[in-house]
């Protein structure tokens, strides 16, 4: 039988592996930008070596980030998802490329101007992830779990290529003038070009497919008003209803009763992000200490958490290992603060083997806690219900990434400036 889109229910078995190719991909153009900036922070740590920009520019990114999706999730019912998702993919492709444009204006220079260009540039990729990453996972809550499984597994992946593609271009550009700033450039225009694919795909491809539009049909027969312009672009312009009750407006739980309904999975989403963040990048980058890897140590660490978070968002996906309990979640979660003082302990006493063990680990239940909780949060509600629970599940990681940012400053307490 046809849903109400029209759309018959077989379609919903088609185009499944291309559309968890594509949730990939728009995983990693929602974080490729901002990692690109991290993975770089060597060549910024050279550029602003009195100016902790591995610290200052991701604390400017976060309250962007957090201010923008609070804002949205509010909306999130009124708001067009079409154009927010557009508007964040192609607001990364600008700020991209205007990191090559600073660069390519100061001659890659210092000094306050170039670096409060930077800072604004951090910003934008502040807004642009909340309007992306709280707009497709809203839009991926109405559809199965393992296409959120594969969106944040590419969110995941744009840290690992960044990070091997930082390790090449180091190792290319090492014995050559100016180095750093040419692995940096290429870097963002790789990244530029990334986030021009993102735009392209998701406004001409992502809406055609059959399980998309299916999903998307379902959650509008439900009373789901963002998804119109989506399905419009997906070739179905209007959505029929059955009967004379189809024309009343459906109810739908509201955003505090889905939150005291699912508060254990937000607070789940925030405590993990708030010990990871509280490490990464800003411990890694500047407080781990120096080894006989050289210049080379910061840059391994942060690939070594790329890669294990993104091992991490895979292991759920073997039958058994996923912790479906909602106490054993909360209990795993909070057993992560351990790292708080092995970290610290290690820094001190050990050597570079055990902070890089440590920092694999780091990645590895990070991604590996946040895939959990995301297919297990958004399930037995409406379509409307279901995108409002996606976006305060991405609210609440937003706020704890920038609850642990600010709390990475706690390092430095102590030490001189």
């Amino acid at each position: 039988m046809p849903t109400p889109g029209g759309i018959d229910a077989p379609a919903k078995l088609q185009g499944r592996y291309s559309a968890l190719v594509l949730c990939w991909i728009l995983g990693y153009g929602s974080l490729m930008s901002w990692n690109s900036m991290l993975t770089i922070g060597d060549y910024y740590l050279v550029v602003f070596p009195t100016y902790h920009p591995s610290r200052v520019l991701t604390l400017v990114y976060q309250p962007f980030a957090f201010v923008t999706i609070s804002i949205l999730a509010y909306h999130e019912a009124k708001i067009n998802t079409r154009k927010r998702n557009l508007f964040g993919y192609s607001l990364f492709f600008v700020s991209s490329l205007m990191v090559l444009v600073v660069n390519l204006a100061t001659s890659g220079k210092g000094g306050v101007g170039p670096y409060i260009g930077i800072c604004v540039i951090s910003a934008c990729f502040g807004v642009a992830d909340a309007f992306c990453q709280g707009g497709m996972v809203g839009d991926l809550s109405l559809m199965p779990p393992e296409m959120i499984q594969s969106f944040f597994a590419g969110l995941a992946a744009s840290g690992a290529l960044t990070s091997g593609l930082r390790l090449i271009t180091k190792a290319a550009f090492q014995n050559s003038n100016n180095g750093l700033r040419k692995g940096a450039i290429l870097f963002f225009a790789v990244t530029s070009l990334s986030e021009l694919l993102c735009v392209l795909l998701y406004a001409f491809t992502f809406p055609k497919l059959s399980i998309v539009k299916y999903y998307r049909s379902k959650a509008a027969s439900e009373g789901s008003k963002t998804v119109a312009a989506d399905l419009a672009a997906g070739g179905i312009q209007t959505i029929p209803s059955q009967d004379e009750e189809d024309q009343k407006p459906l109810e739908r739980l509201s955003n505090k009763e889905l939150i005291f309904q699912n508060i254990d999975y937000l607070i789940d989403l925030s405590l993990i992000y708030v010990l990871t963040l509280s490490i990464f990048p800003g411990f890694l980058s500047e407080d781990s200490g120096s080894h006989s890897l050289g210049s080379w140590y910061v840059v391994v660490l942060i690939a070594m958490y790329n890669v294990w978070d993104l091992v991490g968002r895979y292991v759920p996906l073997i039958k058994g290992l996923m912790i479906k309990s909602r106490k054993g979640l909360l209990i795993s979660i909070i057993s992560r603060f351990l790292f708080i003082p092995a970290f610290y302990f290690t820094t001190k006493y050990g050597s570079q083997g055990w902070m890089l063990m440590l920092t694999s680990i780091l990645g590895l239940s990070n991604g590996y806690l946040t895939v959990c909780v995301m297919t297990a949060a958004p399930k037995g509600y409406k379509g409307p219900e279901q995108n409002a629970l996606g976006n305060l599940l991405v609210l609440f990681l937003l706020g704890g990434i920038f609850a642990g940012v600010t709390l990475d400053w706690m390092w430095l307490i102590g030490k001189s400036w």
